[in-house]
């Protein structure tokens, strides 16, 4: 698993996709911290992340839809799939190098509070919770895209794949609200990853918000082997 997490980031960063999503995430983000500092309340710190949720969701897409589907379409992927390693440890090596770009994003995402705490008083408290809120969801959505990506040998047709996927869990809840039933309300908000997030932007640390991210990640990681098993024995 290392060394395809190791091939892996090597791909990242000798292509534009991790230096285009890195500097996308961080442009929004200062744009945000800017927005909290002329509103002279660094108390307001939680919309940055409440804004910026929409944003990462849109963005690991990109980061995943080269992942499994460019190997796929260059024929790569013989060669990595009679390679000596099981298809859980590609699947997880591959999550690894697209999550440690996303982390990366989100860990410098910090950086302007810092600055922030300079000229005022943030509640790292909250900031550490929405961060971790933050790394939660993008391994749950790397995940998914990862999976998405081994559907297809086509990139684009990931891409957009996996964006579908992350705008239905981003509306899903206003979908449900027009639709009065309280059993579906209620399995909505336990599927939906906007109220799950919500739970850290609120300053509460919820355990089973943070088993939801974590069982998500992993049987999407587990169908993403079960993929790759079957073309292996094509």
């Amino acid at each position: 698993m290392g060394a395809v997490a190791k091939k892996e980031l090597k791909q990242y960063f000798h292509s534009p996709v991790a230096y285009v999503c890195i500097g996308v995430l961080m442009a929004l983000f200062g744009f945000f911290y800017t927005q909290v500092l002329i509103s002279g309340s660094s108390s307001n710190i939680s919309y940055v992340y409440s804004n910026m949720f929409v944003w990462c969701m849109l963005v690991i897409p990109i980061l995943t839809m080269r992942t499994l589907s460019e190997e796929r379409r260059n024929k790569t992927d013989q060669a990595l799939l009679t390679a000596p390693v099981s298809t859980m440890g590609i699947a997880g090596g591959k999550f690894v190098g697209a999550f440690s770009i996303y982390g990366l994003a989100m860990t410098m995402s910090l950086i302007p509070a810092v600055v922030l705490s300079f000229v005022g008083k943030p509640n790292w408290g909250m900031i550490f919770g929405e961060y971790l809120g933050a790394l939660f969801f993008g391994m749950a959505m790397t995940a998914i895209g990862i999976f998405v990506s081994s559907l297809t040998e086509n990139p684009v047709i990931a891409a957009i794949g996996s964006l579908g996927i992350a705008i239905f869990l981003m509306v899903i809840d206003s979908v449900s609200s027009a639709v009065n039933n309280p059993v579906l309300s209620k399995v909505v908000s336990w599927i939906s990853f906007s109220t799950r997030y919500q739970q850290f932007t609120s300053g509460t640390f919820d355990i089973s918000s943070v088993v939801f991210f974590l069982s998500v990640t992993v049987a999407m990681l587990f169908l993403t082997s079960r993929r790759l098993e079957s073309r292996r024995w094509n």
